[in-house]
């Protein structure tokens, strides 16, 4: 019976000892650090394409029961934010915008080139490239998914998160395709080729 009796105190230490830190993702703040990226890649000309959405909506308020005792997930103080100006990022981007207009852009507008569902340009019709092109439009493409990968792992470490590498990774992913230009080819969810 004795064993029993300390049953309650032992499990009120569990529970205060169990209590753990959620760091969630900001998606929203995500999508806008993703959308001024991609943008300054693309160009005006993308910008331009896109109508603007309205900005503001704000975070989602949701019940905890652990509130209740005292008990709930700890946030990071202050608005949420993703940093994408550090000089790794920039120099990146800058790399990034420099091939788009050099070799990309004229992959796209093709439609040699697609965006794929992970976040990467790979070369969808070979056939759409002119010989003498398609050496140096591998290289490009080879280049700019090898500065994707580090970009997407560069945003995840600079805000403090290297496990958020594929959530950011993610969010880009669809902020390629959202910012595409009317006529470009990206994978759809299930890896299936359309046009925008």
């Amino acid at each position: 019976m004795r064993r029993w009796m300390g049953m309650p105190v032992a499990a009120a230490l569990l529970l205060t000892a169990c209590v753990t830190i959620n760091v969630y993702f900001p998606a929203a703040e995500a999508k806008e650090a993703a959308k001024e990226f991609v943008e300054k890649v693309i160009g005006d000309e993308a910008q331009q394409a896109q109508p603007e959405k309205p900005k503001g909506g704000g975070m989602a308020l949701r019940f905890d029961p652990l509130m209740l005792l005292g008990i709930g997930p700890a946030y990071a103080q202050g608005a949420p934010d993703i940093t994408i100006k550090t000089p790794a990022i920039q120099a990146i981007q800058s790399r990034m915008e420099s091939r788009f207009d050099a070799s990309l852009r004229a992959g796209f507008d093709s439609g040699a080139l697609g965006f794929t569902r992970d976040g990467l340009v790979v070369v969808r019709d070979a056939a759409k490239l002119q010989l003498k092109d398609r050496v140096a439009v591998n290289q490009a493409v080879a280049d700019d998914n090898r500065d994707r990968k580090a970009v997407y792992r560069e945003v995840a470490v600079a805000n403090g998160h290297a496990e958020w590498e594929s959530q950011i990774r993610g969010v880009f992913a669809k902020q390629w395709i959202e910012s595409a230009r009317s006529g470009w080819w990206y994978q759809d969810g299930s890896g299936g080729w359309k046009q925008k």
